[in-house]
């Protein structure tokens, strides 16, 4: 089985919202409810799990429905964690009764705050996956990077043809990375930024595909605002 874990579990602080950036409204429906509707009616998905506050459940599943989204395929949801990762540790935990031991069972890892996931790029990972323990999407390094040891003066330049830039979805075999993630302490999580950092540390074999520039992830006032410009042109056909 194919299980996907769709994170919901920010407070949107940094984008000045209101509520949670994931549940704000442009257009017809919630940030949420677009990466949801491209997991769930992916063929390489099998089962949902979101990770969001409980009173967020019902109104996820009403816009979700009147989205069009098959309900059925959302197993449940878990409550969010301290951070990402104990969010994403919740959910694997709510996963592996769910799952066959011994199995091929995956984990499919994506952010409600990237609203613009696309059905080619689960399929890319799922393709990249066989002869792997995951599989991450990365985009190349644009600008100079430096290095600096006190944060006030260059210390030296990096070369940024070996430096990439990790994005979600990440993808994972189920029973390595739990076992990745559950050899860290709640405290060691706390401090992973990630999901591939675990399955580094553990030595998991992760291949890097192309990332897409449009699945950007929403997280201060000025993304929020490119999603909602590019969501309503959308809506209103203008693009």
């Amino acid at each position: 089985m194919n299980y996907a874990v769709l994170l919901s579990g920010g407070n949107g602080s940094r984008a000045e919202s209101a509520i949670p950036k994931q549940y704000v409204k442009a257009g017809r429906h919630m940030m949420i409810i677009h990466a949801l509707r491209t997991l769930v009616s992916s063929v390489y998905i099998d089962r949902v799990i979101i990770a969001a506050s409980p009173e967020w459940e019902r109104d996820i599943l009403e816009d979700a429905g009147s989205a069009g989204v098959e309900l059925s395929v959302i197993a449940g949801f878990v409550s969010p964690g301290k951070n990402r990762q104990l969010s994403i540790r919740n959910s694997l935990e709510e996963i592996e009764p769910l799952s066959e031991p011994g199995g091929e069972d995956t984990v499919f890892i994506h952010d409600a705050a990237r609203p613009f996931l696309s059905g080619r790029q689960i399929r890319e990972c799922f393709e990249a996956l066989p002869g792997h323990d995951g599989v991450m999407p990365v985009l190349p390094m644009k600008d100079t990077v430096y290095q600096s040891c006190d944060g006030k003066r260059i210390g030296g330049l990096m070369d940024r043809s070996s430096l990439f830039r990790g994005q979600a979805p990440e993808l994972f075999l189920f029973e390595k990375y739990l076992s990745a993630v559950r050899a860290l302490s709640d405290e060691e999580l706390l401090e992973i930024n990630g999901s591939t950092e675990p399955a580094v540390m553990a030595g998991m074999n992760i291949a890097m595909i192309p990332g897409d520039e449009r699945n950007f992830k929403v997280t201060t006032k000025e993304d929020l605002k490119r999603y909602m410009t590019i969501i309503n042109a959308e809506e209103t056909g203008s693009v």
